[in-house]
């Protein structure tokens, strides 16, 4: 499980560094880069080969010290995050006084923790000598800041959820759930510190399940905070695969109306740096295909019936396989140097101002030009 949330912390990281590369200086996306940043940093120290590591380079409890910092670390960009983004100057002079705090706190655990021998910081959170007060004080006081950040976060999130809309509704409601419950279990963590440094015990069952919750919530908010950017770049993806798809599908159509009238082709754009993987290649050529079918077909359209039918163009762009056959032979005649002074008129349009099934009329003349060679 730790390995699945390592993953996902890492994608977030790789997705908000992007994010951030392209606006250095939006503060509100710096912060949660850098919560992400902190968050991610904190789990290898957390898995038994990284504590391990650092207890044997710095001594036992510098593994659960460095964790506990970048956790106070996670949460306090996670506020600042949200002073930024809803209060602005007001949230700048916040945020330098929620550092003040986050800074106090991990300054005190920092002193609970090193004045006390290493040994006592072997094992976990679950086996402890509670009754040490530095080590109650260690865990309990980094606890109740994470409880009072995350609960202050999951409150700010829940306003935003209910002013957003779909798809950051959704990742806003995921986060602000996942956010809620960190803070419980934290909260209920402090209480089994405060149970066991008063002598009392707490079964080991309770204190998994505590650990499982608080497992899921980290995911929940992951999950949360990602979704609105992996479904808009899912969005993008299907857009450029259904753009570069009809774009190869045209190229029947195309090759016949631009061999007709090579110039409605239209001039290439100088290609950018690396611009050969990017999206944006791919729909600007399916734009210019469009717009040199669109002309191609306008200029062809009086050749293609010789009698004076004003309906028949009207018939030929409902029958896609018609209106492939007579472009053949208009293109045959075009060919052979005839002129037909006719005015030309609008072929294989779409009912209404839908684009997309004006493209998908195109798409069907063409693979009817397709079947038919």
């Amino acid at each position: 499980m730790t390995e699945i949330i390592l993953f996902g912390l890492v994608a977030a990281v790789a997705w908000k560094l992007y994010q951030l590369s392209k606006a250095p200086d939006d503060l509100p996306l710096r912060s949660v880069t850098l919560c992400l940043v902190c968050a991610a940093l904190s789990y290898p120290v957390a898995m038994p080969g990284g504590a391990s590591g650092v207890d044997t380079v710095a001594g036992h409890g510098a593994a659960k010290l460095i964790q506990n910092l970048l956790l106070l670390a996670t949460v306090y960009h996670l506020l600042c995050f949200y002073l930024y983004s809803a209060e602005g100057g007001a949230g700048r002079r916040r945020a330098r006084l929620e550092a003040v705090l986050a800074f106090t706190v991990g300054v005190a655990i920092s002193v609970a923790a090193l004045t006390v021998p290493s040994s006592v910081f072997e094992g976990s959170f679950s086996t402890a000598d509670m009754t040490v007060p530095q080590i109650a004080f260690f865990y309990g006081g980094a606890g109740i800041y994470l409880m009072y950040a995350l609960t202050v976060t999951a409150r700010w999130t829940y306003r935003f959820a209910r002013l957003s809309r779909r798809p950051h509704a959704t990742g806003l409601w995921m986060a602000a759930l996942g956010l809620a419950t960190m803070a419980g279990a934290c909260g209920v963590r402090a209480v089994f510190v405060a149970v066991r440094w008063s002598g009392g015990t707490v079964t080991h069952a309770l204190m998994s399940t505590v650990a499982l919750l608080l497992v899921v919530s980290i995911l929940l908010f992951v999950a949360g905070i990602t979704y609105p950017g992996v479904r808009t770049r899912i969005a993008s993806i299907r857009l450029w695969a259904r753009h570069r798809r009809d774009y190869r599908r045209l190229e029947p159509l195309w090759q016949l109306l631009t061999e007709a009238y090579p110039s409605n082709v239209l001039g290439a754009a100088s290609p950018a740096m690396g611009d050969r993987w990017r999206a944006r290649r791919v729909h600007r050529r399916y734009h210019r295909r469009i717009v040199e079918c669109r002309d191609g077909l306008l200029d062809i359209s009086p050749y293609l019936s010789v009698g004076g039918d004003e309906s028949d163009g009207a018939a030929l762009s409902r029958d896609p396989a018609e209106l492939a056959a007579r472009l053949r032979q208009a293109a045959a005649r075009i060919g052979d140097g005839a002129t037909v002074p006719r005015q030309a008129v609008p072929l294989a349009m779409a009912l209404g101002t839908d684009r997309e099934a004006d493209v998908q009329q195109l798409v069907a003349v063409s693979d009817a030009l397709r079947r038919a060679a």
